[in-house]
């Protein structure tokens, strides 16, 4: 289920967007799956189908859908968006670190903030 939050400084397509990708990662919607069309899902949220265009093309853009012309959106083999997510994650933890090492942090501080962070997702998972 997708919930608008108006409050919320970012644009609505970037919400509608999130809430999908975030439906897709956690095995709600399935490889192959076909997404709500998009005047349907304009519908259902209240919003311009501008919107959910938008964020539909954010998510093909992003590696999530993939557009059949004619047919509708339809979510991406898990294996190819998790490769992609995996490079961009990767990405952005380089370029963390890097920002880290160039402030001052040494390797065992970097070291041991990783492990405190996958400390907290196993203590998590484990109270889940």
């Amino acid at each position: 289920m997708i919930v608008i939050d108006y409050r919320d400084k970012r644009p609505l397509y970037e919400q509608v967007a999130e809430k999908i990708a975030h439906l897709i990662i956690c095995g709600v919607l399935e490889s192959n799956a076909k997404l709500p069309s998009v005047r349907s899902l304009a519908m259902d949220l209240s919003v311009n189908p501008n919107t959910i265009q938008r964020a539909y093309a954010q998510l093909e853009q992003d590696g999530y859908i993939y557009t059949v012309v004619g047919r509708g959106n339809y979510v991406t083999d898990s294996q190819e968006w998790k490769s992609g997510r995996l490079q961009e994650v990767s990405d952005e933890l380089r370029a963390a670190l890097r920002n880290a090492r160039d402030a001052g942090l040494s390797r065992e501080e970097a070291l041991n903030l990783a492990n405190e962070i996958y400390q907290e997702k196993k203590e998590g998972s484990a109270n889940d």
